[in-house]
């Protein structure tokens, strides 16, 4: 079940964006739990945070944020992550079909989001969802403690 984050799940998602696995495939250099705590509190404010539980387990995330005047038909998805405990079991797959489903729910005509060009478990789950590439954007993230530029892949969902 896709739910909006609140203030009791700071740990979890924490973790997940912290997770060296999952980590440089996120927006945030790694950090500390007190130096996340007011970028947490900020996407909390902002109600874009979402967690997805599985069975009553905290299992993944994501951020769904809502764009505005011309765009206001679009959805741009980020923060995307299941917890490596709970991979390869459907519960990616299942969740993107929820965020699916709750852009249906709204109208919308497009979800986008952008991921590394070698992230190939999330192309294939974006793909496996009904996403599709739309562009490679060159030079796009800068990975910090690599030293490291990352290509990224524009991707979008469309009724």
């Amino acid at each position: 079940m896709l739910q909006p984050a609140t203030k009791e799940d700071t740990r979890f998602f924490f973790s997940l964006y912290m997770h060296p696995a999952i980590n440089p495939y996120l927006l945030y250099d790694p950090m500390t739990e007190d130096e996340f705590q007011p970028i947490f509190d900020d996407l909390l404010a902002k109600g874009v945070l979402y967690k997805f539980q599985a069975d009553g387990v905290d299992v993944g995330m994501c951020k769904l944020v809502p764009q505005y005047h011309r765009n206001a038909h679009s959805l741009y998805l980020g923060g995307v992550a299941i917890h490596p405990g709970y991979t390869g079991k459907g519960y990616g797959l299942r969740m993107m079909g929820e965020i699916i489903s709750l852009a249906r729910e709204k109208r919308l005509k497009r979800i986008e989001l952008s991921t590394a060009i070698d992230n190939t478990a999330a192309i294939r789950l974006y793909e496996r969802a009904g996403f599709a590439i739309e562009g490679r954007m060159r030079n796009y993230t800068w990975l910090k403690n690599e030293d490291r530029f990352v290509d990224e892949y524009l991707m979008s969902w469309i009724p």
